[in-house]
């Protein structure tokens, strides 16, 4: 008896200091770990409460701003991976030290929209251009199947996208690139890494590649935490960030039209960021040219791409007067003429197979 009411008082104790901890805290606006906003204390009025506007809220607002949160998180991730035996945790699993997504099915419907809207980019502004598509392997390409995890058919995507662009000529990139090129907590490639795929894609286009001698691997001042690692609730190691620089690169302007002003290729503020990756030319941003002050050609490259061009495009930039990166998640094609004057540029459609399989989010 006396021994129940001490587990009894421990566990009553353990909640009133919690419930204290939890009223008496001032409320957190992000988690770091999550990236995202929390919820913050409803609006209380008559009609919130009862609309039910302020019940739903405040649930919210409690369960994100429970104390100890990212620790339960492990706790509950930690239970379900070593003692139930589950596989994975809100839909991220481990393989060889990475944390990866499930992206499977195959979505056809998706791939379809994808052609859809490449195509009428085609039709309306690439007719005497040279076009060319490559598709970026997600890292469970490399991960799933050899760990039992259930994947998409990736042979099956990379040939639908190569019949339903007739027009363009496929570099595969696959055999450049491994498990390892792939940041461990995160969803894209590490640009240090991308030398052989950046140099593929140049001799496929016949454009000089990197100057492999000259570029210098810059490590960032603070571990990287990818989207996974949040995701995962796991305790996984933090990554290291590297940007490759020259003095190339160094010289080279950004041209933001979002902004309408110019920056550098590589965003330094954003190392002290929410997401460090947004470090390579700003993030998500809808449209902005590179130009080459050392150009000695002519020659314009265009990259319809995701957020994976964005640490590649830098590596491109040798053989072209100018890059231009456009993201059609965040830009209606149609309005491209308004602010690109097309006149025969290269142009790429580089895309994860991520943004594919899930492409409705393509304008």
């Amino acid at each position: 008896m006396k021994k129940s009411t001490m587990v009894a008082a421990a566990l009553c104790t353990l909640w009133l200091g919690l419930t204290a901890v939890a009223w008496l805290s001032p409320s957190k606006t992000h988690s770091d770990t999550e990236r995202r906003e929390l919820q913050q204390f409803p609006e209380l009025s008559g009609e919130s409460v009862l609309s039910g506007e302020f019940m739903e809220g405040f649930e919210s607002f409690t369960l994100d701003q429970f104390p100890l949160r990212d620790n339960f998180r492990t706790l509950k991730a930690l239970f379900h991976y070593n003692l139930l035996g589950q596989r994975d945790n809100n839909g991220i699993y481990l393989s060889q030290g990475h944390a990866a997504q499930l992206d499977y099915p195959l979505n056809g419907a998706s791939l379809d929209h994808a052609l859809q809207v490449i195509g009428r980019i085609y039709e309306r502004y690439l007719q005497d251009s040279r076009v060319f598509l490559s598709i970026v392997p997600d890292k469970g390409y490399y991960l799933a199947e050899p760990e039992g995890y259930p994947a998409m058919d990736y042979g099956a995507l990379f040939e639908k996208m190569q019949k339903g662009m007739p027009y363009a000529s496929y570099v595969n990139l696959t055999d450049c690139l491994t498990a390892s090129d792939y940041y461990k907590t995160d969803t894209h490639w590490r640009q240090e890494k991308l030398i052989p795929a950046a140099q593929r894609l140049c001799d496929a286009m016949g454009a000089p590649g990197p100057m492999q001698q000259e570029l210098r691997p810059v490590a960032a001042q603070r571990p990287f935490y990818g989207v996974y690692y949040g995701q995962a609730a796991l305790p996984l190691e933090p990554d290291t960030l590297y940007t490759m620089e020259s003095n190339l690169l160094s010289q080279c302007r950004v041209y933001n039209y979002e902004t309408g002003s110019y920056g550098s290729v590589y965003d330094l503020s954003k190392l002290e960021g929410k997401d460090m990756y947004e470090v390579f030319l700003s993030g998500s941003v809808s449209l902005l040219t590179i130009e080459n002050p050392q150009a000695t050609t002519e020659r314009e490259l265009i990259i319809f791409r995701d957020s994976f061009g964005s640490s590649l495009a830098p590596l491109l930039v040798q053989g072209y007067k100018s890059v231009t990166l456009v993201d059609v998640r965040y830009i209606s094609s149609q309005m491209l003429d308004r602010f690109l004057d097309f006149h025969g540029q290269d142009v790429l459609f580089l895309y994860s197979t991520l943004v594919l399989n899930n492409a409705f989010m393509l304008k």
